[in-house]
């Protein structure tokens, strides 16, 4: 639990907004969200709540669920055949080199669909890894 998430557990550039906001001149934009950051967040825990039991599973799976559901509507999702083709918006890559700010990645969606993907199987009680097939 990071006391620098915001309720929608869309994180802020590296997950520090306090850190973020000790130097204006370096971070003028002390509310820039990471949906990247958010995708693989929602990825992991996914796949914590496999090796965990209990209400620890349940709770990073819920976490998973609501950060998964926050990313499939706006601001996040992108309005289909806008963002370039992008299906999320509002990535950050490196804020204090003043680089993909805002920006969507291609990163963001790769984590964001195998997110998709995982929950897709948990919810249909399929393995959320399958085996390949020798």
């Amino acid at each position: 639990s990071n006391p620098n998430m915001p309720a929608d557990l869309v994180p802020y550039w590296d997950f520090d907004k306090d850190k973020i906001a000790q130097s204006d001149k370096m971070y003028p934009n002390k509310d820039l969200r990471d949906v990247s950051a958010a995708a693989l967040y929602a990825s992991a825990l996914l796949e914590l709540s496999q090796y965990t039991k209990g209400s620890e599973a349940v709770n990073y799976f819920n976490k998973a669920e609501i950060i998964l559901k926050n990313l499939s509507k706006a601001p996040y999702l992108a309005p289909y055949g806008q963002n370039g083709g992008y299906i999320l918006q509002h990535s950050v890559g490196a804020l204090p080199l003043n680089s993909e700010i805002d920006v969507p990645l291609t990163y963001a969606d790769y984590y964001y669909v195998e997110a998709l993907v995982r929950y897709q199987r948990l919810l249909s009680g399929e393995p959320m890894i399958k085996e390949i097939a020798k």
